[in-house]
């Protein structure tokens, strides 16, 4: 009897309990040594030797990323409607106005042109989302923040190791924001990490973190416990190693669904892009729900709806954008639908995908 089929699958293994070991061994738990191996480790990794900011969560990430960037009160940031809430949720957080734009219809990310329209005096930065592992049109944007002297801030929540016109990902903003959840390419437990573009935004990122202070009961502003805990370190430094060879195999996974679908949109890779395949994502153009219900009902293969209600909709945000007219979001989030790409699946379970969205395809042609 064939087993049930995840949209996702954490993977812990053997080295990630012994790290974990090591560190309830030594004695010292909250944020220490481990942690600032941590941070050396992802930038030497993924970031050109940027500084980089362990934190708690990716929204913490968000957050205290722009915060520590200035941003606050009477500022706009430009941002996609088509992601998880917690990009303009930070935003607004900071006391600033989430302004939301239109995605690229192709991509799921922001569309340079649709940024444009949406500037005004009031613009302190454009926050682009590299959704589901593939980068936004970042050398576009920049030109556009260029020219209003504005910032780039990213969300690099799915894309780890991503690239665009041959630069990693997290090097193009004042900060970037990489998170660890356990779904994401790579997990510490929980955690977030913010890449720093200048001195001063890592130095208030690391204020932030810790109530205020860099020396203790020194403290120099009002600030959040924000901090990565040693045991979620451990576990990151680990899973930083296997981060190459899963995001490989991801990207195998999501070559031989493209090769074999049938009867569906499977995802464009640009030609200037590194896509690191957070998720696989189709467009069902007619019944995405029920075709996801199919999937997991009759072929035990699991998916995810991802987002189906755009944040410029939600009760939560809906109050920063009363009049948004965002054509490419509202399509996204009605027809996309993303299929397992993990790298703990075999090639039976490829084939076993690939079968079942071919018969449900055919079947409501």
């Amino acid at each position: 009897m064939n087993e049930f089929i995840p949209a996702a699958r954490p993977i812990i293994g053997d080295e990630e309990r012994l790290a974990v070991d090591a560190v309830l061994r030594s004695g010292q738990i909250a944020q220490g040594p481990v942690v600032a191996d941590f941070e050396q480790e992802f930038s030497e990794a993924l970031l050109d030797g940027r500084d980089v900011v362990a934190v708690n969560s990716g929204t913490a990430g968000l957050h205290l990323g722009l915060l520590a960037a200035g941003i606050g009160p009477g500022d706009e940031v430009i941002v996609p409607s088509f992601t998880f809430a917690a990009t303009a949720n930070s935003v607004a957080l900071t006391g600033a106005t989430p302004v939301f734009a239109d995605i690229d219809a192709e991509t799921y990310t922001l569309n340079p042109a649709s940024v444009q329209e949406m500037l005004s005096a009031r613009t302190k930065g454009i926050m682009p989302v590299h959704l589901y592992g593939h980068p936004a049109d970042l050398p576009a944007l920049a030109l556009i923040a260029d020219q209003q002297g504005v910032s780039i801030f990213e969300d690099a929540a799915q894309a780890h190791g991503a690239e665009i016109a041959g630069k990693r990902v997290g090097t193009f903003g004042e900060f970037a924001m990489f998170s660890l959840y356990p779904t994401k390419n790579m997990t510490s437990g929980e955690g977030g990490m913010i890449s720093c573009g200048n001195a001063g935004v890592a130095r208030n990122a690391r204020l932030l973190r810790n109530q205020g202070m860099e020396r203790q009961y020194e403290n120099e502003t009002i600030g959040f416990n924000a901090r990565m805990t040693d045991l979620h370190a451990a576990i990151g430094r680990e899973q930083l190693k296997k981060l190459p060879t899963w995001n490989e195999q991801r990207r195998s996974n999501a070559a031989f669904l493209s090769e074999h679908l049938k009867g569906v949109s499977v995802p464009l890779v640009r030609e200037n892009a590194v896509h690191v395949f957070h998720q696989y994502t189709i467009r069902v153009l007619e019944d995405r729900d029920g075709f996801a219900a199919a999937l997991r009902e009759e072929y035990l293969i699991g998916s995810g709806v991802y987002y189906p209600i755009p944040n410029h909709e939600l009760p939560s945000l809906r109050q920063f954008a009363k009049d948004a007219d965002l054509p490419n979001t509202k399509q996204a989030a009605s027809e996309a639908l993303s299929l397992p790409v993990h790298p703990s699946l075999t090639e039976r379970d490829l084939e076993r995908i690939v079968t079942a969205v071919n018969t449900l395809a055919k079947a409501g042609a």
